[in-house]
């Protein structure tokens, strides 16, 4: 069968980078061909008909050309902007990471529908968070971590098999989970993870999102929760989430700020300029990823 040269897809912009003085290739997220890579032209053009629909944290149904290299973005139209994640600092880069892992774990052409809801259903819940969105990003990961067989263990030792109980336990991110009391004392790369931690952990990995949110994190586990499973991930990955570093910056910048009565970074940016202007004042890193 004479495979179609034009085909329709939803998809989600990850990345962009810009091509000639008026094109940009944009890396998109599928739910039937998991990483496409394809180009938008003449989008950088004022009053481009393309615009707003092929920016990153953008849900679009598209319609691509297949082309030699590279496909061809033709129509684009938005299904959901995510608006009021992207007028919030925060949020937006919480968004951002949340794309910076999908672009990590997702495969070209490879089909991958329940990453897909995952990721819109993380920009949904983020769009209505009002705490901060730490139980949000921790759900998209132990979850995300699953789909692609990464699925920490955290019932068994990994070392010797032995139930792990109220004991002294440790987490091991080369291991790929917990280590009981024993293993984990002489596993110098592990590191002790407590109870309180242990029990949101396995809640949270069989949950969906509302049950999970019902669980009040204070911030000494939030922190804990956080450092956990990035080591996790830093280590499958073998090299560090570049949001991750931001978002601890930006979570400094707005406590700091905040004790003094300067500045609240995640309730005073109200426009995608007023963030922009913040991004360039605190770190280059993340304007380039609204300019690219």
């Amino acid at each position: 069968m004479r495979q179609l040269r034009v085909y329709q897809t939803q998809a989600v912009v990850i990345k962009q980078t810009g091509l000639g003085e008026a094109d940009k290739i944009l890396t998109l997220f599928t739910p039937d061909l998991g990483k496409v890579k394809a180009v938008a032209k003449g989008v950088r053009r004022p009053g481009s008909k393309l615009g707003g629909a092929v920016e990153p944290l953008t849900h679009s149904l598209m319609t691509l050309a297949k082309g030699r290299n590279l496909d061809i973005v033709t129509q684009s139209q938005i299904i959901d902007g995510f608006a009021t994640l992207k007028s919030d600092l925060w949020k937006v880069s919480c968004g951002f990471y949340v794309l910076e892992l999908v672009d990590a774990f997702a495969v070209e052409g490879s089909a991958n529908r329940d990453m897909f809801e995952l990721a819109l259903d993380a920009f949904r819940y983020l769009c209505q968070d009002e705490d901060g969105g730490d139980t949000i990003l921790r759900h998209f990961e132990l979850h995300l971590l699953s789909m692609v067989g990464y699925c920490p263990q955290l019932h068994r030792c990994v070392g010797c098999s032995s139930s792990i109980g109220s004991q002294r336990n440790f987490f091991s991110a080369e291991q790929g989970g917990l280590l009981c009391s024993c293993c984990g004392s002489r596993d110098g790369s592990s590191h002790i993870l407590s109870l309180r931690a242990l029990k949101v952990l396995r809640l949270w990995q069989k949950s969906s999102y509302p049950e999970a949110s019902r669980v009040k994190v204070d911030g000494k586990l939030a922190e804990e929760l956080q450092q956990v499973i990035s080591q996790y991930i830093r280590y499958i990955l073998q090299r560090e989430v570049k949001s991750t570093k931001w978002l601890q910056e930006l979570k400094k910048f707005a406590v700091d700020n905040t004790r003094r009565g300067v500045y609240n970074a995640r309730q005073s940016s109200k426009t995608v300029s007023d963030e922009r202007k913040l991004c360039r004042l605190i770190t280059p890193g993340l304007s380039k990823k609204f300019n690219a």
